[in-house]
């Protein structure tokens, strides 16, 4: 279980978090040392715990031997403290971003996006949780004990060799999809259930593999949340499908001794082939009961786009390039009004994609003209863009403005995303669009 990190609360009740970069080894395979990278560790991160309101301060070390990055991926905060490629933390260097959190209840994580280099370093281990609590919401009576039966599981897919040893030769078209299953970095793992009720936060970590989640003897659970926060109401389903960068909260009902393994099936989207045991629940001889599933859950607004919306197309062509463009570091490609709600088309021309974009909080309205599944009619900030598909959002942009620091969209296909599948938005006061520079100056990146 990835430890909660605890801060140091200044007078004023900031609560300052200290993250390290690091090498080190991990036995993934018993007795066989794998060189891994993690934060505060040698494998993956601790859990980032906070409240809506909470000052936060985030002291990032680099004592790796390159430079990298920590991007909030699915926070609401200022673009100069959101961790994209243009805020690289050189070797022996440090980075301290800081905001305060202003959104509702998610489970959101952060990770490493360096330009050209996501793919390699999210697969080394840099990964960790950014789980938000709000007070409007933990009235709700939903599983909120940490480890006990509000678990994270991060999953992520590997390329081991018979000594241990991670692969990083990357596959054509998706480049690096393992079939060594790791939920929280370990490999073939299992959870002693103690409640009736367990809600898992499931996080699709892995550079491209997608998850078709099940229990093997299809049991049904319920989603309470993606992405972005809460649903409005809980969706009772025995699959879920998860893109790489999504997440997903679920509460799962167990009985007194029973066994059942959670499950990836295969599908036909090209990233998501093969069936693979992912956790084992063994549930004690004895339970705590749990609340029930209550039926009205986030008292959030559904993103709505008003008549008359602005509208924005995005076109994904093979494996590098938006609207036929690959990413420039120094290049705007949108500006956009603070506070706006939006339309924005992103039409798939070629095999699966997904499409994430930074600070914005959007909702699915439909993939081909027909409406998503009811499980992900919530907020999310990533979504799955099937092969020769057009999908619509409508995104909803924050007020943090800067019309020199630009956020990113790009496909979370990480091999994709560094070869050049992204682009960058800037936020700006209303009114001031055509007056901001589509191009940065070269102290602005690197």
């Amino acid at each position: 279980m990835p430890p909660l990190l605890a801060p140091t609360v200044s007078a004023d009740g900031t609560k300052q978090f200290s993250l390290t970069m690091q090498a080190g080894r991990t036995a993934i395979l018993p007795g066989k040392p794998t060189a891994t990278w993690g934060f505060n560790g040698a494998f993956l991160g601790p859990t980032v715990r906070v409240a809506r309101g909470d000052r936060v301060v985030m002291r990032v070390q680099n004592n790796l031997g390159e430079a990298s990055t920590v991007h909030w991926h699915g926070m609401r905060l200022p673009a100069a403290m959101d961790g994209g490629p243009h805020q690289m933390i050189a070797p022996g260097a440090s980075w301290t971003p800081h905001w305060t959190i202003d959104q509702p209840a998610a489970t959101s994580w952060y990770h490493p996006h360096p330009h050209g280099s996501t793919a390699l370093h999210v697969y080394r281990g840099l990964a960790g949780l950014f789980l938000v609590d709000d007070p409007e919401t933990t009235g709700l009576g939903l599983p909120s004990t940490y480890g006990v039966d509000d678990v994270p599981l991060i999953l992520q897919d590997k390329i081991l060799d018979a000594d241990g040893a991670l692969s990083e030769n990357p596959k054509p078209t998706w480049g690096l999809i393992g079939s060594q299953i790791l939920v929280n970095g370990v490999y073939d793992p299992y959870f002693e259930v103690t409640t009736t009720s367990v809600r898992l936060r499931i996080l699709n970590g892995s550079n491209a593999r997608m998850y078709n989640v099940e229990f093997a003897d299809r049991r049904r659970f319920t989603v309470i949340g993606t992405d972005a926060g809460l649903l409005s109401a809980p969706a009772v389903v025995d699959r879920v499908q998860l893109s790489p960068g999504e997440r997903l909260e679920i509460v799962a009902e167990f009985a007194p001794r029973e066994q059942v393994v959670l499950r990836s099936v295969a599908g036909d989207n090209g990233i998501d082939e093969g069936e693979h045991q992912l956790l084992k629940f063994v549930a004690a001889e004895q339970l705590k009961p749990g609340k029930p599933v209550p039926q009205r859950l986030a008292g959030t607004p559904r993103i709505e786009a008003t008549a008359g919306a602005h509208e924005r197309r995005f076109r994904l062509s093979g494996s590098d390039e938006i609207n036929g463009r690959e990413m420039d570091m120094t290049r705007i490609d949108e500006v956009v009004p603070a506070g706006a709600t939006e339309i924005w088309h992103v039409q798939n021309t070629v095999y699966a994609h997904n499409f994430h974009i930074h600070e914005v909080a959007f909702r699915v309205l439909d993939v081909n003209g027909k409406q998503p599944p009811a499980y992900l009619q919530g907020p999310k900030d990533t979504v799955f863009v099937p092969g020769k598909s057009t999908v619509r959002l409508a995104v909803q942009f924050g007020h943090h403005t800067d019309p020199t620091a630009p956020y990113m969209y790009h496909c979370h296909i990480l091999r994709h995303e560094d070869k050049g599948m992204m682009g960058q938005f800037v936020i700006v006061e209303p009114g001031t669009e055509a007056a901001v520079p589509r191009t940065l100056s070269s102290h602005h990146h690197g």
